[in-house]
């Protein structure tokens, strides 16, 4: 279980250790700016806006609250946190019952990327979080625009192996509308 990951750890980066910890609620401000700093993300909508802010730490909660989940923070020496990624357990019965570990929301700060902490922070999921967790598996997805990204996991020895597929739900009630709707058919 999640429980078994001895945290906080330490993680040596090319620049200066950081510390790898769970994240609380107290980090939702940062985690809302870790989100907004990426490109891709704010073209999706997460701008850090206040008026977001239920919406962000309901999500918060929710991933805190389920037990196959973990939502990680990284911090530098003065306790700002500097990077992110969330860690959900799967079972399942394909490849022979193996458990799958899924790195989702994988975050750095801008101005420190290039700096080794992507690498620290993935190379703990791999060396130490997939045993302890006992999973067979540690996989991700990336969206199509993030070129750097994709190369960067490569070089971590990631593969591509799979095409994803998304299906947005029309909004409804407790529901948001997480992409703008197609547009209407012309005939």
């Amino acid at each position: 279980m999640m429980t078994d990951l001895h945290l906080p750890v330490d993680l040596e980066t090319r620049s200066a250790p950081v510390t790898l910890r769970r994240a609380t609620e107290n980090d939702l401000a940062a985690l809302m700016a870790l989100l907004s700093d990426d490109p891709v993300s704010a073209s999706r909508g997460d701008v850090a806006s206040p008026d977001d802010e239920r919406l962000y730490r309901d999500g918060l909660l929710a991933v805190l609250g389920e037990p196959g989940n973990e939502l990680l923070v990284v911090t530098d020496a003065a306790s700002s946190v500097i990077g992110t990624f969330q860690l959900t357990r799967i079972p399942g019965m394909a490849r022979r019952g193996s458990t799958r570990l899924l790195v989702e929301a994988v975050r750095v700060r801008s101005d420190l990327r290039s700096a080794g902490i992507g690498a620290a922070m993935m190379r703990w999921v791999v060396d130490v979080a997939a045993p302890t967790l006992g999973v067979g598996l540690v996989q991700l997805t990336s969206d199509a625009a993030r070129v750097d990204a994709h190369r960067f996991y490569e070089r971590l020895g990631f593969e591509r192996s799979h095409l994803g597929f998304k299906y947005y739900v029309a909004a409804g009630p407790g529901r948001l509308l997480l992409s703008p709707p197609a547009p209407p058919v012309l005939r």
